[in-house]
């Protein structure tokens, strides 16, 4: 083979996906939202005021606000690299501040989001968001739905009181049926999955892996690198003490450290 051909291999090589997924220079944080409201209701709720902040912080600095599907598709080697100052906006549980207080905001930035639900809340507990409000966040073309299980159990402690066998029943009716039910309701695909609690283990990923879900999240506080794999990614799990000082810190890969009872 020519030196010229073997030049031009290269430069083909580089510029591909599947070299851009094990580029070293990707740094993406992604900002995980439980509730929102006028005051600090629990160690969950992140104020309007400050939610809005943060939407202005990545505004006024420069970062552009993707899709957590771009990103996934990244990882897969099926698109390019996230740009420089990319950031992932998410939130779990679909409380219905998500559709009081975060959609207006989320409206006025136009910025992507992904909810995480469990389909047993909704149009049902009070504290969640109806399937028609779901519906119309995904018509405005900047919310995507995906799944949190199907009621939000605690994998660690069902694992105690459960034997084996019926224990992967219920973690594969809880993946199973969170899809198909989202899926029915708002559209597919639901393919991506937050653990509950963040808590998850090799067993509990290949469970996913068999049940279809092409990737996971955890609550590790730390930006999504070109080291993570894809079946399980890091978010920042936000509260309302990051703000001002310590959100430019955490943008920065330079997050304070806290413990968050979930």
């Amino acid at each position: 083979m020519s030196r010229f051909l073997l030049v031009l291999l290269l430069l083909v090589s580089l510029s591909s996906p599947v070299f851009a997924a094990v580029s070293p220079d990707v740094s993406v944080p992604i900002l995980l939202y439980h509730r929102f409201g006028p005051t600090v209701a629990d160690g969950m709720t992140i104020t309007t005021p400050v939610f809005e902040s943060h939407m202005k912080y990545l505004h006024d600095n420069g970062y552009k606000v993707i899709p957590l599907r771009q990103l996934v598709q990244w990882y897969q080697g099926k698109g390019a690299a996230p740009a420089p100052k990319s950031v992932v906006i998410v939130e779990d549980d679909a409380h219905k501040t998500v559709y009081s207080d975060m959609l207006p905001i989320i409206k006025k930035y136009r910025y992507p989001v992904t909810i995480f639900v469990y389909p047993s809340a909704i149009s049902n507990a009070k504290y969640a968001m109806t399937w028609d409000q779901l519906r119309e966040l995904k018509k405005t073309g900047l919310f995507d739905i995906q799944s949190h299980t199907y009621w939000h159990p605690n994998f660690k402690r069902e694992k105690r009181k459960l034997a084996a066998a019926a224990y992967d029943k219920l973690v594969m009716d809880q993946l199973l049926k969170s899809r198909k039910k989202l899926e029915q309701e708002v559209g597919g695909p639901v393919d991506l999955l937050a653990w509950p609690f963040g808590i998850y283990d090799d067993h509990l990923l290949q469970k996913a892996k068999e049940a279809g879900f092409v990737s996971t999240f955890s609550i590790e506080r730390r930006h999504a690198t070109a080291r993570e794999k894809l079946q399980i990614l890091p978010r920042y799990l936000l509260i309302n003490a990051d703000k001002e000082k310590a959100f430019a810190q955490l943008m920065q890969g330079n997050a304070v450290k806290r413990n968050v009872t979930y």
